[in-house]
């Protein structure tokens, strides 16, 4: 058996390639960056073909780096959650997908759930009817681009997409169901009726697979256009989310990955159907394991959104010290106390997605004054993200899904300060594996079982995931950021109207 695996990951902002051993150790690695579209407010949208030109370039790089391509054993790939890629029969791409962000659906979703009835939907999906899914979008695409959908023949997930673009075959994975609410989330089906009663004809919705299943092998031409050989067995791959949180070593019950990258949130493994509507319910790729999931839309990207509008000094003075730019914004945040001297940030930066569900939500800084610094500003950010995702855990333990310890990944597990705040808020220890590789690691694991590399995922996780260092709550910090936690819910609450009467969507 060939000794590496290939891993993809198709993120929000780039893809990242990377290949491992059998013991999870990068061989090579690169990344692609790709731009998101804005046009409109409410609305997120890019481009499938920027995310298949990306692989390719992250691959012949790697190969130019020095990788033996020909050693891979096997693919997986991992994607960014609720795309609706419409394709025709040949694979064409017909429009843009929205991306998870995207919201410009309200009005469908409210129609739909009116229609059929909220509950009816929930009862069989396991999720409320929003704009951020899949299904909102397809149905956009019914009523708003008539000719787009009249041609398309099946709707693809953004890892199915570089799954078809590999092997030519169109798939649907079982971890990415959760975005279509015609899926049956007990028994990981399509449900007829559903379809017909959301108006999306079953047709156009690929088989289901389970995420470890090899759908197929690289063909001719996708080896001449992406440099990969041949004949390698691709795995159908799944949520990046998911592959994410078995990366980290979530394979039991009542294992929690905390989720830091563009997005941020958590993903609780649970081995009975547990669904809230104010959650997200997912199929694990680990198979007879689901996810409870909580995702807000200011994760990492948050503290990209400040470095870019607010970095200059930082990036400046970082090329002079040989420091990164987010370095210089972590000292600053460190040099302020627990609390940001009672300046709260909403991170509501693209609406809001878990707990509260609310398109029209905007990020806010409250507590401003003459005293407040960049410091302030940047540490509040941190701390609201931890906030979101505190309110999160909350409602998981309300369902009945109870986080121990939590198992951090994506670029902002990087920052010591950060994750440290994470648990002082939650009041969770977290255990950080490599953080950097954890999405494709997890993707590469799922090839890994698929083509017999690995007898179990247990084995796979036990071989590959190393913990790097672990983070215990600081109760001196306690009430300082209970406090502040109580005025971040509060805001929300006295804000909401507000946000809703005035927003441009």
């Amino acid at each position: 058996m060939k000794p590496y695996l290939l891993g993809i990951d198709i993120g929000t902002s780039a893809c990242k390639a990377a290949v491992f051993d059998q013991n999870g150790e990068v061989v090579a690695s690169a990344s692609e960056e790709y731009p998101v579209d804005y046009p409109r407010p409410g609305w997120a949208e890019q481009n499938p073909e920027d995310w298949w030109h990306a692989v390719c370039t992250a691959v012949r790089r790697m190969a130019a780096g020095g990788a033996d391509l020909n050693e891979i054993g096997g693919i997986g790939i991992d994607g960014q959650s609720w795309s609706a890629i419409p394709v025709d029969e040949s694979g064409t791409v017909l429009a843009k997908t929205p991306i998870w962000m995207d919201t410009r659906a309200q009005d469908i979703c409210d129609a739909y759930n009116k229609k059929i009835g909220a509950d009816r939907i929930f009862q069989t999906a396991g999720n409320s009817l929003q704009p951020s899914y899949t299904t909102a979008k397809i149905l956009w695409y019914r009523r708003e681009m008539p000719e787009v959908y009249r041609r398309t023949y099946k709707i693809l997930q953004s890892n199915s997409y570089i799954a078809m673009k590999l092997t030519g075959n169109m798939t649907q994975d079982i971890s990415q169901g959760y975005g279509l609410h015609c899926f049956d989330m007990r028994a990981g089906t399509w449900d007829e009726g559903l379809c017909e009663a959301l108006d999306i004809p079953a047709s156009l919705l690929p088989d289901i697979y389970p995420s470890h299943a090899i759908i197929g092998t690289v063909t001719g031409r996708a080896s001449e256009e992406s440099g990969l050989p041949a004949g390698i067995p691709v795995a159908a791959g799944g949520l990046d989310a998911a592959c994410g949180t078995l990366g980290a070593g979530v394979v039991r019950p009542g294992e929690t990955q905390e989720q830091g990258g563009q997005a941020g949130g958590m993903s609780i493994c649970i081995d009975t159907y547990q669904a809230d509507p104010r959650l997200i319910l997912g199929y694990h790729v680990v198979p007879g394991r689901w996810l409870l999931q909580g995702g807000t839309t200011g994760g990492g990207g948050v503290m990209r959104w400040l470095e870019r509008e607010f970095g200059a000094y930082e990036r400046e003075e970082g090329r002079r010290c040989k420091k990164s730019s987010l370095e210089l914004f972590n000292e600053a945040a460190e040099a302020v106390g627990p609390g940001s001297d009672g300046l709260v940030f909403l991170p509501y930066m693209s609406g809001e997605r878990s707990p509260i569900w609310d398109p029209d939500a905007k990020g806010v800084f409250y507590g401003m004054d003459f005293g407040k610094t960049k410091g302030h500003l940047i540490r509040a950010a941190m701390e609201g993200v931890a906030y979101s995702l505190h309110h999160n855990l909350e409602i998981a333990r309300e369902a009945g899904a109870e986080a121990a310890v939590l198992r951090a990944m994506g670029g902002s597990a990087n920052s010591l300060l950060w994750t440290q705040i994470k648990s002082d808020i939650t009041g969770k220890p977290i255990a950080v594996p490599s953080s950097d590789t954890a999405t494709t690691l997890g993707a590469a694991i799922l090839a890994g079982v698929g083509v017999g590399m690995y007898k179990s995922f247990e084995e796979a996780v036990g071989q590959t995931v190393k913990v790097k260092r672990r983070h215990e709550p600081n109760p001196a910090h306690r009430e300082a950021y209970e406090r502040n936690y109580r005025i971040y819910l509060e805001l929300y609450e006295q804000l909401k109207g507000t946000m809703k009467k005035y927003s441009k969507r």
